[in-house]
């Protein structure tokens, strides 16, 4: 017992003659009913490019940028969907898009020249159809 009290005394000294050094901060002046400020947290924002970072690990890894160069291939393959024509009876339209025949409701895989792609079709009009792809809707008309 005494020996636990003489290892604290001795530590309470040693605070002591370091916080009159200056070396170890002084306690006198901290508010103890403070709020504690909260931490700051890491943030981490994937790569786009090779440019604005690389896997140092593996450095000529294409890897981590197949889910930005992946985005950037469906937006493109949105773009190059193509109404090439109509078919059916006016009761039952059908309507052709990049050679894949689909009716209103119709869920298919389009190969485009940015990929293949999955789409919907939601509307067939007269002289257009609106389609879904990629989470976009898209109205496709004829070339003229």
């Amino acid at each position: 017992m005494k020996l636990r009290i003489q290892l604290i005394s001795k530590a309470a000294v040693v605070q002591l003659l370091l916080t009159g050094a200056g070396v170890w901060p002084s306690l006198a002046g901290v508010n103890t009913n403070s709020v504690p400020t909260e931490t700051p947290k890491s943030v981490f924002v994937m790569p786009g490019n090779p440019q604005e970072g690389r896997d140092p690990f593996f450095p000529t890894s294409m890897r981590p940028y197949e889910e930005a160069m992946a985005a950037n291939r469906h937006s493109a393959a949105v773009g190059s969907l193509e109404l090439k024509g109509f078919s059916g009876d006016p009761s039952h339209r059908l309507v052709i898009i990049n050679n894949h025949t689909f009716a209103e409701g119709d869920d298919e895989d389009v190969i485009t020249s940015a990929g293949r792609i999955q789409v919907r079709c939601i509307e067939i009009k007269s002289d257009s159809a609106i389609v879904e792809a990629d989470g976009q809707r898209v109205e496709l008309s004829l070339p003229r």
